[in-house]
């Protein structure tokens, strides 16, 4: 006769090995869940670092809005701006900002404004505009089509403003205004003025003496 005999683990022993199994599953559980989101928070990083932030080094080739971000970080999406002269803005022709640059270089005094250089810009081109006029007039005069220095000094003399202003300026090749003192021309006497008129007499007695006989 068989005796099956089961030896029976005390069970508080049975409890505690119970807990252990259940508390190390938990913990490797535990482990693999924190593995997983540290990975995926790690690659989710990584995108973003390769997206906001690009390298230095590298430059980026391409056409369209991409190939905008190389130029110093300036973003695509629209033209680029037509840069606006200060003359234009004035609306003047002569240069506003190279006359600011010779304000600044010759040291005339130790700031200078924005306002300067535009109104001597707007100065300079109404004295030159003014002159140019006039000597072309006076190259129309002589019926000439090219202004010489005689043209432009005809055009400052005669002008008395302008006469004033540049009353101390000598023109090249500019001449003299075409005057001539009245004292300086010859007197017309009365003897002179007498003479052609008794010749004229003169002329006109034979006319009536041819005449005569043929009234007769």
């Amino acid at each position: 006769m068989e005796w099956n005999l089961q030896v029976r683990e005390d069970p508080a022993n049975e409890m505690e090995s119970i807990i252990c199994s259940s508390l190390v599953e938990c913990t490797g559980q535990a482990k693999n869940m924190s593995t997983d989101e540290d990975l995926h928070l790690r690659d989710e990083r990584m995108l973003k670092d390769a997206i906001i932030e690009p390298d230095p080094y590298t430059t980026y080739l391409g056409d369209g809005e991409g190939s905008d971000m190389a130029a110093g970080g300036r973003k695509g999406g629209g033209p680029k701006k037509k840069s606006v002269s200060k003359s234009v803005k004035a609306g003047l022709q002569f240069p506003v900002g190279r006359i600011g640059r010779y304000l600044k270089k010759g040291r005339y005094a130790q700031r200078v404004g924005t306002g300067a250089p535009v109104y001597l810009a707007a100065v300079l081109e109404y004295l030159a505009a003014e002159v140019l006029e006039l000597a072309g007039n006076a190259a129309r005069d002589n019926k000439k089509n090219r202004i010489i220095p005689r043209h432009l000094l005809l055009a400052v003399r005669n002008d008395e403003e302008l006469g004033k202003l540049l009353s101390g300026v000598t023109i090249a090749q500019g001449g003299v205004l075409p005057n001539i003192n009245p004292i300086l021309l010859p007197k017309k006497t009365e003897k002179a003025s007498k003479e052609p008129k008794s010749a004229s007499k003169a002329t006109k007695s034979p006319s009536k003496a041819t005449k005569s006989p043929k009234k007769a």
